[in-house]
C-alpha cells in the first residue's frame, strides 16, 4: 500500500462519517480515527522493518512542520527563564484556556495566581484535565494558543515569582 492509497483511504473514512476504521494486511496494520472536530489522525504500524522507514517518514513532516512555529515562540522565552518560573504541560493533549466555550479564560497575562489555581485544562481522550499552577506569582506570558495541541513538558505560561 503506497502514500497516495492511504491518503485516498484516509479522505474515504472522514467522508463516510465512520470515527474510526482498522485495516490489517499481511504486513501492514493502519488504524484511521476520526475526531468530533473533523480533524483526521492515522496511526500507521508496520511489521517489516525495511518497510517501515519510508512510511514511517511520510507522515513526520506534517507534525514537524507544525511544531516549528512554536520553536521561535519558545526559544524567546529561553531568554527570560532565569528570573521567570516555566509551568510545562503535564500530558499530551489539546491545550484549552477556558472550561467552556461560554466561559471565560482562567487566566490573562499579568493575573495573579496561588499555588493549587487553575490555569487551563489539557482534553486527552476526550478527558478535559484541570491543570493547576504548583506556584504562586504573576503571569507574565502564555506561550500556547488556545484549543491548539501541547506535547508533554511543553512550556506552558512563564510565571513571575516575585
Amino acid at each position: 500500500m503506497d502514500l497516495k492509497e492511504i491518503q485516498n483511504l484516509i479522505k474515504f473514512v472522514a467522508k463516510s462519517g465512520a470515527s474510526e476504521v482498522k485495516l490489517e494486511m499481511d504486513d501492514v496494520k493502519i488504524t484511521i480515527k476520526t475526531g468530533s472536530d473533523d480533524k483526521e489522525t492515522a496511526t500507521i504500524v508496520q511489521q517489516v522493518p525495511v518497510a517501515a522507514a519510508p512510511v514511517a517518514a511520510t507522515p513526520a513532516p506534517q507534525p514537524v512542520a507544525a511544531a516549528e512555529p512554536q520553536a521561535p515562540a519558545a526559544a524567546a522565552p529561553a531568554e527570560d527563564d532565569s528570573k521567570y518560573i516555566t509551568i510545562k504541560s503535564p500530558i499530551i493533549g489539546t491545550f484549552y484556556r477556558k472550561p467552556s466555550p461560554d466561559k471565560p479564560v482562567f487566566v490573562e497575562v499579568g493575573s495573579s495566581i496561588k499555588e493549587g489555581d487553575v490555569l487551563c485544562v489539557i482534553e486527552a481522550m476526550k478527558l478535559f484535565n484541570e491543570i493547576e499552577s504548583e506556584v504562586s506569582g504573576k503571569i507574565v506570558k502564555i506561550l500556547v494558543d488556545d484549543s491548539s495541541p501541547v506535547e508533554f513538558d511543553q512550556p506552558l505560561f512563564l510565571v513571575d515569582p516575585s
